[in-house]
């Protein structure tokens, strides 16, 4: 007989029981609180959260914005990593070449490389050596310029006023001889001195270049050169010139004054 079959009824239900005991043991775990709970409810649950990807402190927003895939900072990366790539090829095709070279003609072109590099620094310092010299050259040239324009400027006025000078001091011959017809006796013919004085007074205009305008009667009219006053009956044509009141004066070319002058409107 087993030990099984020596068992009571008794003995067979009381070790069901601690067995069924033990298996609830295992089944759940103690809160805390003195509560239990399933022991697999937070494993399932963490899994779940694992496999939504999904946290608690996340939008929706922030979802769709990982789910569209591309920010401009991954553009940039990309950018980067291209650029990396053919850096990484450039070196790649110089480890090459050097190991499939002869390495003294690698040496003769490390050389002649450097000799390059080296001319071309020389030749570099040289261009901004003349640069700087062109640039001071610029500025003593402005500066002499700005000083030729102020010389020229005094001397253009010390002209103008020597000018000015000289002509007084021919007028003043001019005053002269008037001042000495007017102390004559109130008898005397001034006439003949009044006469030499004006012819005196002409030189002095023609010297400075100064021609008077004196239209005849019967000329036509030039409004550059005439001023019309009045329209009066003459035997002139009609429109034509029929006197004149003032003569005008031009020098150099330039009217300086208009002449004063007076138009026929015909026969009367």
């Amino acid at each position: 007989m087993t030990d099984q079959e020596g068992m009571s009824d008794g003995d067979v239900a009381e070790r069901d029981d601690e067995r069924s005991e033990g298996d609830d043991s295992v089944a759940t775990e103690s809160d805390p609180n003195g509560e239990t709970a399933p022991a697999g409810d937070g494993s399932e649950a963490a899994d779940s959260g694992a496999d939504d990807g999904v946290s608690d402190d996340e939008t929706p927003e922030e979802i769709d914005d990982s789910e569209d895939g591309g920010s401009d900072d991954d553009v940039g990366l990309e950018g980067t990593e291209s650029e990396v790539e053919d850096d990484l090829d450039v070196a790649e095709e110089l480890v090459e070449h050097v190991e499939s070279s002869d390495p003294e003609a690698i040496a003769d072109e490390i050389a002649s490389l450097r000799f390059e590099v080296e001319a071309l620094e020389a030749e570099r310092d040289d261009y901004e050596e003349e640069v700087e010299s062109l640039r001071s050259r610029l500025k003593r040239k402005q500066a002499d310029f700005e000083n030729y324009k102020k010389r020229m400027q005094k001397r253009r006025e010390e002209e103008k006023a020597r000018a000015t000078e000289d002509l007084v001091t021919r007028l003043l011959d001019v005053r002269d001889n008037l001042k000495r017809a007017l102390e004559q006796d109130e008898d005397a013919d001034i006439r003949d001195g009044i006469e030499t004085t004006l012819k005196q007074f002409d030189r002095v205009l023609e010297d400075e270049n100064v021609e008077s305008i004196e239209p005849e009667r019967g000329d036509e009219v030039d409004p550059e050169r005439h001023e019309v006053l009045v329209r009066m009956d003459s035997d002139q044509p009609e429109g034509t010139i029929a006197d004149v009141h003032r003569p005008g004066y031009e020098m150099g070319g330039k009217v300086i004054r208009t002449a004063q002058v007076a138009v026929s409107d015909g026969d009367e």
